[in-house]
């Protein structure tokens, strides 16, 4: 079923999630929730609070990774020193996007819908994508990242752009 996305600046957006310890059904329809509101969006990473639930998942859909991929309880073990500069946006932001620079290679553990636990190495787009997302877990709003400057051009302009703004 596809969600309704938060938008910014709601504050559900700067919440820290909960680690997810029930690795149940409801996990696998909210995951699948995700998915769904992701390619309704369209957009290619989502995490649960986008649709305004504090819990620790994410859902990607690259093709660098096969398609969907779940992660539940992301974290990263390591990063390379190397970085890399992309441009980042937000389903919770739509139409608003801004050069970030991060690091190029990730090391991730993580845990599947049934609560197995695994590592993987990611490089290039996907390591962006999920380094994005853990943010937003971790209450951080991509915005965040961007100068002063940057960010207030940037809502400025996204403000202005938004269907149904007031005048």
């Amino acid at each position: 079923m596809r969600r309704d996305i938060v938008v910014y600046p709601d504050p559900r957006l700067a919440v820290t999630c909960r680690p997810i310890t029930d690795f149940g059904p409801d996990l696998k329809a909210l995951a699948d929730d995700l998915y769904e509101t992701i390619k309704a969006a369209p957009g290619v990473g989502i995490t649960a609070a986008h649709v305004g639930v504090d819990l620790r998942l994410v859902v990607l859909d690259l093709p660098q990774l096969g398609g969907r991929r779940d992660f539940a309880n992301p974290e990263i073990l390591s990063a390379s020193a190397h970085t890399m500069e992309h441009g980042e946006g937000s389903v919770s932001m739509p139409g608003a996007i801004e050069t970030l620079e991060r690091p190029a290679a990730i090391r991730l553990r993580y845990a599947d819908l049934s609560g197995a636990s695994h590592e993987i190495d990611m490089e290039g787009f996907p390591a962006i994508c999920m380094q994005h997302e853990i943010d937003q877990l971790d209450g951080i709003f991509w915005l965040q990242r961007l100068s002063r400057l940057k960010r207030d051009r940037l809502v400025r302009k996204w403000e202005k752009s938004r269907p149904g703004r007031k005048a």
